[in-house]
């Protein structure tokens, strides 16, 4: 074979190597421009998930702008009955319209009350406006505004029941009226006062009762009544029913 000839074999060689290199850099361009843009993709995914989740909790907090106003004695958006000193807790998420919340009030009041003046448990309540948000209405907010006003007075428990004991039909959004509000506060001695009426018809807790039920939203709990001791779920079970007695063994024992 002439030097001529080896020389053309070589050159073909080399050539085809060099295409063979150029396309392997081509293709490995592509698959890192695929995972940059993958990556990309997925960020733009995240923030658009970061976005509606912000949007969800500020819409579940009230409207932008409106004044978080914590009741007197709030910590948090809890509010707390009983002796501080009390080594149970019982936590209590409840809607002032949701029938569940006054089944359990109805059957489980006098026990509760007799712990809590012994000294044996205190409760923190949580209070949501879960009704509101399934059925329509401002009555859960309402209601529980006028009991938060309530507890600037000192008179939390006392309204509370009273409340709960003249809770109209879950269909029926009455509690949206503020004067009936107003008008239950009278069942409760000295708490119609005008500082009291004039908390209910500004709304001056609205924004403390959003930003608790965003608080409930944010807890995995999804139901109203939702009833803890010392943290642990105790109601609502069928295979373990809660009964005041088992309650009250529960705490004493």
């Amino acid at each position: 074979m002439s030097e001529k000839n080896r020389e053309g074999k070589r050159s073909a060689r080399e050539r085809l190597r060099e295409q063979r290199e150029k396309e392997r850099l081509r293709a490995r361009r592509r698959r890192t421009m695929g995972v940059a843009g993958a990556v990309v993709a997925v960020l733009g995914v995240a923030a658009g998930v970061g976005m509606v989740a912000s949007k969800s909790g500020e819409d579940s907090s009230g409207k932008s702008g409106s004044r978080a106003v914590a009741p007197r004695g709030a910590a948090g958006t809890v509010i707390t009955s009983g002796k501080a000193g009390a080594k149970k807790t019982l936590t209590v998420y409840e809607d002032f319209r949701c029938p569940g919340c006054k089944q359990f009030e109805d059957v489980f009041r006098t026990t509760v009350h007799r712990l809590q003046d012994k000294g044996r448990m205190k409760v923190r309540y949580h209070l949501v406006t879960i009704i509101d948000g399934n059925m329509g209405g401002t009555g859960s907010l309402h209601a529980a505004n006028a009991a938060a006003c309530a507890q600037d007075a000192g008179k939390f428990r006392a309204y509370h029941d009273v409340l709960y004991k003249n809770q109209p039909p879950e269909t029926k959004d009455a509690y949206a009226n503020k004067s009936k509000l107003i008008k239950l506060a009278g069942k409760v001695p000295g708490l119609d006062t005008r500082t009291f009426r004039r908390c209910v018809e500004d709304g001056r807790h609205d924004g403390w009762v959003r930003k608790s039920n965003a608080a409930f939203t944010r807890s995995g709990y999804n139901s109203t009544p939702t009833i803890l001791l010392d943290g642990k779920a105790v109601y609502g079970d069928p295979d373990k029913p809660l009964s005041p007695r088992k309650l009250k063994r529960m705490v004493t024992k």
